[in-house]
């Protein structure tokens, strides 16, 4: 026999959901700030090893950030995983979303290197996908504007050759798109922690 709940249970439970929703969004705080760091210090040492010499190196920084931020990223989550109490329906969406980026990702980054193109510019729009996305799943308006952000960035890097600038568009993008975003959800996980 099916018991149906009360309004007070039912807004109780709803409550709750909404709850360790935030709690898991707060935590996603994480992995913007270990890419953001990570993305920023591989774009400066890809320019460095291209305008001092070494320009067929400059893919090395990017494979040195994808390792670790993925090593990284993974002994993190499965801690973090231990942890959680409830996986919430929405941490999958997101974690899907994410999912099919790093796939579209890596497929990019070999088609482009293999037909002899930076595939920056083209990452850089792509990445503004998830993050948007991520930001409208959460309603957090810094990911938005992030993703927003990357998209505009990526456009720009399509029409500029100066090295200079493309270092400066990129990790003006990772700053204001991850870095920013990730301390502000930071903030939040705090408070949450704290209430």
């Amino acid at each position: 026999m099916e018991q149906s709940m009360t309004p007070a249970e039912s807004l109780k439970l709803i409550e709750r959901m909404i709850g360790q929703a935030k709690r898991s969004f707060s935590r996603m705080s994480f992995y913007f700030l270990l890419w953001g760091v990570l993305l920023i210090a591989a774009m400066i040492a890809a320019y460095l090893l291209r305008t001092h010499g070494s320009p067929g190196m400059q893919g090395i920084p990017w494979g040195v950030a994808g390792i670790l931020g993925g090593v990284i990223g993974s002994i993190h989550g499965a801690r973090e995983g231990r942890k959680e109490e409830v996986v919430n329906p929405m941490d999958r969406i997101v974690g899907w979303v994410w999912a099919t980026f790093v796939i579209t990702m890596i497929i990019m980054i070999v088609c482009s290197v293999k037909s002899g193109m930076d595939p920056g510019a083209n990452i850089t729009l792509l990445t503004g996908m998830p993050t948007f996305l991520t930001g409208q799943i959460m309603r957090f308006r810094p990911l938005i504007l992030g993703g927003i952000l990357f998209w505009v960035v990526g456009v720009g890097m399509h029409f500029t050759q100066d090295a200079a600038l493309l270092v400066g568009l990129y990790c003006g993008a990772m700053v204001f798109g991850y870095i920013v975003p990730g301390i502000l959800l930071k903030r939040k996980e705090d408070v949450l922690r704290t209430a």
